[in-house]
């Protein structure tokens, strides 16, 4: 297997990482280096009453700790991130940690951003009115520091981007153009501190409808648009460990957590998201569904879809996977990579059909195709691939 080391550190383009078990503990005494004296945590309601995880991040913030706002929601409703700004500004924090999953981590970041951006609410809801789409939301002379600690494997920790919910608490997004994007390049945190003994307090069903969200981002850094050496390495290693540690993770070893989290952690070095995150983002314009869920059911189905038209780099895939394709044609190779992709999934206990899935609707086919094509993660498809609406109502008619 493949080694994992107990602890490490490491700047990735301005980002600190920090890895290691128990390590939670040295956060207050790292936020007081960097000149930090009030910290506002960020998460879920689930999260605020995990008393498992939350114990251990009041006592790493030790008297650093001047608040929680547990309102984030999976939607990432901008709603959430304006009144997280009225509490980080009732608690004087002059600094965010967010805590859980993608969900949470995104509305810290916009929070940090939307603290300076100078727009309300009611602002947001007459652009999405309007016919010109939302502007992104963009601080001003100075923005809040973010730190993240994540639980689950969304693999969106270190992003500059994301996205909210332009709509009021409890009513429909106003039009189609409802989502708002992050576009400051302050908006990363400035440190993503990855201790695997809080993984190991989120319930199982919530990791396990991560994990091919994140695991997907390897797959596609891969045989996306723009593919380098050094991203190969990282994502091939990640896939690797995924591959290993997911399967075992139901078991409650430490190891395969530890796996799982390094896994992670390098799957998202300067990734490139393509045509998956594409679909996932379709669904997600349309549905409230936990985007891993719909990268679990769709990804075998898309990844035949771009092996029907173009190489994809199957062969590193395989390597990647663990799969041996020597002596197998270019076909044989692509089928073994889909088997062994299937084989994770399966192995999470992750839905199969799109139709298992309430609310989705075969009827709203088209107009999710329709936000697939517009989606920008489209446009990093691997070269020579040219999707068209058609094509991609087929594979959702094919994951039906």
């Amino acid at each position: 297997m493949l080694p994992v080391p107990d602890a490490f550190d490491y700047d990735h383009c301005g980002v600190d990482l920090v890895y290691g078990r128990g390590r939670i503990e040295e956060l207050g005494e790292d936020l007081a280096e960097r000149g930090f004296e009030r910290a506002l945590v960020v998460c879920g309601s689930n999260v605020g009453a995990n008393e498992a995880l939350m114990g251990p991040v009041r006592a790493g913030l030790g008297d650093r700790l001047a608040g929680v706002y547990d309102g984030t929601r999976p939607s990432k409703a901008a709603v959430d991130a304006f009144e997280g700004v009225e509490r980080m500004r009732e608690a004087d924090a002059d600094v965010l940690v967010a805590v859980g999953g993608g969900s949470s981590i995104d509305v810290a970041r916009a929070m940090s951003v939307l603290d300076s951006d100078g727009r309300s609410m009611d602002d947001l809801l007459a652009e999405a009115e309007g016919e010109g789409g939302i502007a992104p939301i963009r601080g001003g002379t100075t923005v809040t520091p973010m730190v993240a600690v994540p639980t689950t494997f969304a693999g969106a920790d270190v992003s500059a981007g994301g996205s909210l919910l332009v709509a009021r608490v409890d009513e429909p997004p106003v039009g189609e153009v409802n989502r708002i994007g992050i576009d400051d390049p302050r908006s990363p945190p400035v440190e993503v501190r990855y201790d695997p003994a809080l993984f190991e307090t989120t319930p199982m069903g919530a990791l396990t409808g991560s994990a091919m969200n994140g695991f997907d981002k390897g797959l596609e850094t891969i045989y996306g648009k723009g593919p380098t050496p050094i991203t190969d390495g990282t994502s091939m290693h990640g896939l690797s460990l995924l591959a290993e540690a997911f399967p075992r993770l139901d078991e409650g070893d430490p190891d395969a957590m530890d796996r799982a989290v390094t896994g992670i952690i390098l799957v998202q070095f300067e990734r490139s998201t393509s045509v998956v995150h594409a679909f996932g983002h379709g669904f997600s314009r349309r549905y409230p569904v936990q985007q891993g869920v719909i990268h679990a059911i769709l990804v075998p189905h898309v990844l035949r879809y771009v092996f029907g038209h173009v190489d994809g780099r199957r062969d590193l895939l395989a390597r990647a996977l663990g799969v041996d394709a020597e002596g197998l044609s270019a076909e044989e190779t692509a089928d073994a990579v889909v088997d062994a992709v299937v084989a994770v999934r399966d192995s999470l206990g992750l839905p199969a059909r799109l139709r298992d899935l309430d609310p989705v609707d075969l009827d709203d086919a088209p107009a999710i195709a329709a936000f697939i094509m517009d989606d920008a993660a489209l446009a990093r498809s691997p070269e020579g691939l040219d999707p068209t609406p058609e094509e991609l109502e087929a594979v959702i008619h094919e994951a039906w």
